[in-house]
């Protein structure tokens, strides 16, 4: 038997589930409103149909469940994923729906340059395995562009090297779309500066870039990490336009110089790889011009030894013409008698075609046709002889039968006739009284039909007041906007009828005012229109 006195509860307040939840949810959140927690993320599924985005961070002793609301998601420089160690910034709230608590997540880094790495290894693998990073891809940069694009921030010492570098080497048209090289917006900027000069129609007013160069001087991992984001790397893969990346100094590596058509080492750098330098291009240019003259003189001479020395062997006009002259004269003597075989050839197989035609004449045809309906007729004589005479035959012997058959029926039919009769005095008694019940009935409901037909048909209606308006072609006026000043009209009355004449309409959609009426007598006819 138990012995223990019960928990004292005389003075202890009684708390709602929802009450206590929202004491619980308070006091969390007023000691931890800020933290900072490192851990590995663990059942990361992606956003859900709401953009919010729900996971677990856990180490090697516990798990804390870990919500990132949809805006901040969509802000986030780092992207969750399954089995990365990062540090999470947040504050702790509990659900009250699962009594637990978790952690609301503002921010997300890696945690350490080690997380880092295998985060921006993990992505190049998954990338190149897509095609993004093959040799096939990559364009042919041009040798001397016309117009160079340059996405970087426009106040940074990058453009002015670059600026720098082109006017040494080959001054060329510069676009700059500005752009910010690091933060948290600088991702989307660069992937949408690069989809922006690819957008460019050619022969805009802007012009569109033959070249594009993505440039940001040096910085550590972290400040070069715009360039890592998986949505830079596909912009400069599907550029349609030679992009070459000038991202950070010569040791660093970002995703970008995968994807670029070229790969600078620094931002001058890349001014150097898209123009040559002018100066040597013109003394290049100049040097060609002077070999290229020397050939052509060198060329014209000795073609022109060549002409002179195939001249010489050439034969003279008269030795060149002599042959197709003489060929000329015997096709002239061959021509009369071989246009007199050629008609004679002709008139033979006219003469031919002529016998063929005869032979399918309309005439001739006619005629065999003529016999053979001749034939036709004569053997349609025999056979409707032949044919009159069974008939004949069989009407006879029909004829016989239908006379033994019309004495019998003749018989029986006296004998119908007779019950018949007798059947038929019955019914025409027993007609005659159901026919006079069935004629009191009609009587009595044709007497109280045509009291409800006199009650609602339209002499009633007129006898109480009312009138029928027709214009001139007998149609009804239901309205005074139908109505037209001097119009003649037809009033109905139930002892008669009379004529107006439509005067004007008054102010204020009033009726038409009506000349004398005339009385035109009793109506007579059918019973009219009561609508």
């Amino acid at each position: 038997m138990n012995t223990e006195s019960p928990l004292p509860t005389g003075n202890a307040p009684e708390w709602s589930v929802s009450d206590l939840s929202g004491a619980l949810k308070r006091t969390i959140e007023d000691a931890f409103g800020f933290v900072r927690v490192r851990g590995e993320i663990s059942g990361y599924r992606g956003p859900v149909a709401s953009g919010h985005v729900y996971f677990s961070l856990k180490d090697t002793n516990a798990k804390i469940d870990a919500v990132i609301w949809k805006g901040v998601f969509g802000r986030l420089k780092t992207r969750p994923q399954e089995g990365l160690e990062v540090i999470a910034t947040g504050k702790i709230t509990t659900f009250a729906g699962k009594s637990s608590y978790q952690i609301v997540i503002d921010s997300l880094e890696p945690a350490g340059i080690g997380a880092l790495m295998a985060l921006l290894d993990e992505r190049r693998k998954r990338l190149a395995a897509e095609g993004l990073f093959a040799e096939e891809r990559k364009q042919l940069i041009p040798y001397l562009p016309s117009v160079i694009g340059v996405v970087t921030s426009p106040t940074g010492a990058v453009i002015r090297d670059i600026l720098h570098r082109l006017e040494d080497r080959f001054p060329r048209q510069v676009l700059v779309w500005p752009v910010r090289v690091q933060g948290e917006t600088s991702a989307a900027e660069v992937a949408n500066a690069i989809a922006g000069f690819n957008a460019l129609p050619e022969g805009g007013r802007i012009p569109r870039p033959d070249i594009i160069i993505v440039a940001r001087g040096g910085g550590s991992l972290e400040d070069l990490m715009s360039f890592n984001e998986e949505i830079v790397v596909r912009a400069a893969a599907a550029s349609e336009i030679p992009l070459v990346s000038a991202v950070g100094h010569e040791t660093d590596t970002t995703l970008i110089d995968f994807a670029a058509d070229l790969r600078a080492p620094t931002p001058t750098g890349a001014a150097e790889k898209v123009v040559p330098v002018r100066a040597e291009l013109m003394s290049f240019v100049a040097d060609l011009s002077r070999r290229h003259a020397g050939a052509m003189r060198r060329l014209s001479d000795r073609r022109r030894s060549d002409l002179r020395a195939l001249a010489r062997a050439l034969p003279g006009p008269e030795a060149v013409l002599s042959g197709p002259r003489q060929r000329l004269d015997l096709a002239a003597t061959r021509l009369a008698p071989a246009l007199a075989r050629n008609a004679r050839a002709h008139e033979q197989v006219l003469q031919a075609l002529s016998r063929r035609l005869e032979a399918r004449s309309p005439r001739v045809a006619l005629a065999r046709l003529r016999a053979e309906l001749a034939g036709f007729g004569r053997v349609l004589a025999a056979a409707r002889g032949n044919a009159i005479a069974g008939e004949r035959t069989r009407i006879a012997h029909v004829r016989d039968r239908l006379a033994t058959l019309e004495a019998r029926a003749c018989n029986a039919f006296g004998q119908s006739l007779v019950q018949r009769r007798e059947r038929g005095i019955v019914l025409a008694e027993r007609a005659e009284r159901a026919f006079g019940q069935a004629l009191h009935r009609r009587a009595d409901r044709l007497a109280s039909l045509w009291a409800l037909i006199r009650s609602l048909g339209p002499e009633a209606v007129l006898s109480r007041g009312y009138a029928l308006i027709r214009d001139e072609a007998g149609a009804l006026v239901r309205s005074v906007g139908a109505a037209q000043p001097g119009q003649a009209l037809s009033v109905q009355l139930a002892d008669g009828s009379f004529g107006v004449t439509v005067s004007g309409t008054e102010p204020g959609g009033a009726k038409p005012s009506a000349s004398r009426p005339v009385r035109k007598g009793p109506a007579t006819g059918t019973q009219g229109d009561l609508f």
